[in-house]
């Protein structure tokens, strides 16, 4: 089933110059990128996006690092997106996550972890519409310029 996916790239992700690394990840797994742009750090969208964390222990450091820099949002479009893209990003915590993943290779602990990846087709449609008005995602389907 064809669904999207939204992925971010934390702060951490940023500073260790890992952004292209990332998007050829998903690129290279056949995933199409339908829109991305730089996120200026903003408490309230960052509170708007990790609602559902909010009242749990690790939220409120989970937001000051999310606060510490832009992060990168993507939105990737393919077959069974939302869980191949975490199977790619691997477990929370880092240490934790198995051989090849992103995390894994590239993450700290379970906050500097590179990468968020939605869990689910729902909190995917939430956190994409969050962050991206319609306007800014592009499907190949729906390509306006005719070109794919």
């Amino acid at each position: 089933m064809k669904q999207r996916t939204c992925v971010l790239i934390k702060p951490d992700g940023i500073e260790k110059n890992l952004v292209g690394t990332v998007l050829n990840r998903f690129e290279k797994e056949g995933f199409h990128l339908i829109g991305l742009k730089l996120v200026p750090p903003s408490r309230p969208l960052l509170e708007s996006f990790y609602a559902e964390h909010a009242g749990k222990p690790f939220y409120p450091g989970l937001l000051e690092f999310m606060l510490s820099g832009c992060f990168i949002a993507s939105v990737w479009e393919g077959e069974d997106v939302v869980g191949k893209v975490r199977k790619i990003v691997g477990a929370t915590n880092s240490k934790e996550a198995e051989e090849n993943t992103l995390r894994k290779l590239y993450g700290t602990d379970n906050r500097r972890n590179l990468v968020h990846a939605s869990d689910s087709p729902n909190s995917s449609a939430r956190e994409i519409a969050t962050l991206f008005n319609i306007s800014e995602l592009k499907s190949k389907e729906n390509d306006s310029n005719g070109q794919s």
